[in-house]
């Protein structure tokens, strides 16, 4: 007879913030514990063109915005410079429903968001019309990759908004969680917790012994890169989508 609760006795450790808590809750209504390690700082970056960039910004005919961080940043520089969403008269781009919810909080309307969450599908499926003549504006992490600047076929302005690094007083505290439980699964959401779990972590817990769970494909090709057996991937790539994921397999498996 399988389990009502399919987490039950699981500690389901996200090793970011979760923006919303759906992800954080739903974990408990599945019976397990959630417990938040972020492996990565977020924070924004800010310089003496920022009033500049965001005026132009304000005037580009396209917005990318590829995570809910990079509208945190953004918000905060038009709050400090008191823009509003009303004064744009162009249209923005959002990779992932979240992203696209903080925009809308923000006052923008979304006009498009590609069928995947992840870059390189939004770079297959953004073909806005007359796009040589286009004014984009890319607003990005300090780690993006340079694949929506060379992969579309018009010219973008990057915008460093916002800074990653690795958060290190939670390296001990995930290798203790990990060797202490017995049933742990780990979610990734991102490469760069991948990366910081892989030269951080992994040295002194392996990747075996608990549930590897990717929040999508290019955070899979990461894992698997850094030499992990993935467990679970979620076929749209959102963290609530994930964790209903890992309660399937958990599921099935009891």
């Amino acid at each position: 007879m399988r389990n009502a609760l399919p987490l039950t006795g699981e500690t389901v450790i996200f090793t970011g913030t979760p923006k919303a808590k759906e992800a954080a809750e739903l974990v408990k209504e599945y019976g397990g514990t959630p417990i938040s390690i972020p492996l990565i700082e977020v924070g924004e970056v800010q310089d003496k063109k920022d009033l500049q960039k965001l005026e132009e910004a304000m005037q580009a005919d396209w917005l990318i915005f590829t995570s809910q961080s990079a509208v945190g940043a953004f918000r905060s520089k038009m709050e400090r410079h008191r823009f509003t969403a009303d004064s744009y008269a162009g249209k923005v781009a959002a990779v992932g429903t979240r992203t696209a919810a903080a925009l809308d909080q923000l006052g923008f309307t979304v006009s498009f968001i590609p069928t995947v969450f992840s870059a390189d599908v939004f770079v297959q499926q953004f073909k806005p019309k007359k796009s040589e003549q286009l004014r984009v504006v890319f607003l990005k992490g300090s780690l993006a990759g340079n694949l929506i600047r060379e992969e579309l076929p018009f010219h973008v302005t990057e915008w460093t908004v916002y800074e990653t690094k690795s958060a290190t007083s939670s390296i001990d505290k995930l290798c203790k969680q990990i060797k202490q439980k017995n049933q742990v699964s780990v979610l990734f959401a991102s490469p760069s917790a991948v990366e910081v779990f892989a030269t951080r972590v992994a040295p002194n817990t392996t990747w075996n012994g608990f549930t590897v769970c990717a929040i999508g494909h290019v955070t899979e090709r990461a894992l698997l890169k850094a030499g992990a057996r993935v467990h679970v991937k979620p076929e749209t790539y959102t963290l609530t989508e994930l964790v209903h994921a890992l309660a399937k397999r958990k599921g099935d498996f009891k």
